[in-house]
C-alpha cells in the first residue's frame, strides 16, 4: 500500500473518510498491483514509520557523507550504496534480527515480479463518439466500434498510445498521432449489418441535393476525397448546417463558387459566406496578368 500526503496533484478528493486519488494515480496503482491510501490531513502519525526511517537514514548515511563533495548524482548513489549494508544489517535495539533479516523473512516472500513494461504516465479525458465513429483528441480523430456512436468514453492518453474505455472496458487502442488527421481501424466501420443505417453517404448527398445541385456536388466531393467516406461525415454535416444560418440560396451560390475555384472544403465555403463573396457574382478569372510597372525588371534583365 502506498501512503502519500494528500496534495491536490495526487488526491482528487482529500476526504477524511473516503479519500479519492485522481485517475493517473489510480492507473499507476493498477499497473503495479497496489493501492493508494493517503494520510489524513494534519495527521503525521499516519506516516510515522516513514518519518522515522528518514531520520535513521539522515543519521547513519547522510551525516557520514556531509563533508564529502560529489561531482555527479551517480557518485552520490555509489557512496550511499556502500553504506547501506551496514545500516540494514545493524541489529535492532528491542527486537531480534535486523532490517535485512526482517526483509528476507517477511517482505521478500510476499513480493511479486514487476510488470513486463514500466509504467508510462497517462492522462485521462472524457470524449464523445461522433457520427463518423471517431473521437477527437488533440485535433486527431481515432476510430471506435460503430455501435458506440453517441456514447461518452474515457480516453487514456500516453506519450505513445491512446486507449479508449467504455464503462471501464477497453474498446479501442491506437498509436498516438502527433498531427491532425484520422486513425481508422477498418473493423470499427459499419458493415452491411450496420447498426446506424440512417447515416450513409447516399443520405448526405441526397440531403445536399435538396438544397441544390452545387451543394450536392460539394457533399459528394467531400466524401470521395477520403479513403473511408465516414471521415467526411462531419465536414458534410457542417456544410449543410450553414443553410440554417445563411439560407439555402446563399449556400447553393457559395458551393457553386467553390466548385468553380476548385476549393470545396467546408472552411472554403464558410469563408465565401462570411465575406459575402456569393453576393458579388461570378469569381474573378483564374489567370491574372501583372500590369507593367517601372520597378519590374522583366525577363530580359536575366538574359
Amino acid at each position: 500500500m502506498i501512503v502519500p500526503d494528500n496534495p491536490r496533484a495526487l488526491i482528487a478528493n482529500a476526504d477524511r473518510y473516503e479519500p479519492r486519488a485522481n485517475e493517473t494515480v489510480l492507473d499507476f496503482a493498477r499497473h503495479y498491483g497496489t493501492s493508494v491510501l493517503p494520510a489524513r490531513a494534519r495527521r503525521p502519525q499516519d506516516k510515522a514509520k516513514v518519518e522515522v526511517a528518514v531520520q535513521i537514514v539522515e543519521r547513519w548515511i547522510l551525516a557520514r557523507l556531509r563533508h564529502q563533495r560529489f561531482e555527479t548524482v551517480h557518485a552520490v548513489d555509489r557512496a550511499i550504496a556502500a553504506l547501506l549494508p551496514a545500516l540494514n544489517e545493524r541489529p535492532f535495539q528491542k527486537l531480534p534480527g535486523s532490517r535485512a533479516s526482517a526483509f528476507a523473512a517477511l517482505d521478500a516472500p510476499a513480493l511479486r515480479p514487476l510488470p513486463a513494461t514500466p509504467y508510462e504516465i497517462a492522462r485521462f479525458r472524457t470524449v464523445k463518439v461522433h457520427v463518423d465513429h471517431h473521437v477527437e483528441i488533440h485535433k486527431h480523430r481515432y476510430s471506435v466500434p460503430h455501435a458506440l456512436v453517441g456514447q461518452t468514453l474515457e480516453a487514456r492518453i500516453t506519450a505513445h498510445a491512446v486507449e479508449l474505455l467504455h464503462r471501464g472496458q477497453r474498446v479501442a487502442v491506437h498509436a498516438r498521432a502527433s498531427t491532425g488527421g484520422f486513425t481508422t481501424v477498418p473493423e470499427h466501420l459499419p458493415a452491411a449489418h450496420r447498426a446506424h443505417l440512417e447515416w450513409t453517404p447516399q443520405r448526405l448527398i441526397r440531403w445536399g441535393e435538396q438544397i441544390g445541385g452545387a451543394s450536392g456536388a460539394v457533399v459528394r466531393r467531400l466524401l470521395e476525397q477520403h479513403k473511408h467516406p465516414e471521415h467526411g461525415y462531419r465536414a458534410c454535416l457542417g456544410l449543410l448546417n450553414l443553410a440554417k444560418r445563411y439560407g439555402k440560396d446563399r449556400l447553393e451560390a457559395a458551393c457553386a463558387i467553390a466548385l468553380e475555384l476548385g476549393a470545396y472544403q467546408y472552411r472554403h465555403v464558410k469563408n465565401v459566406l462570411e465575406t459575402d463573396r456569393d453576393r458579388l457574382g461570378a469569381p474573378p478569372p483564374a489567370e491574372w496578368v501583372s500590369p507593367d510597372h517601372a520597378h519590374l525588371r522583366g525577363p530580359s534583365y536575366y538574359q
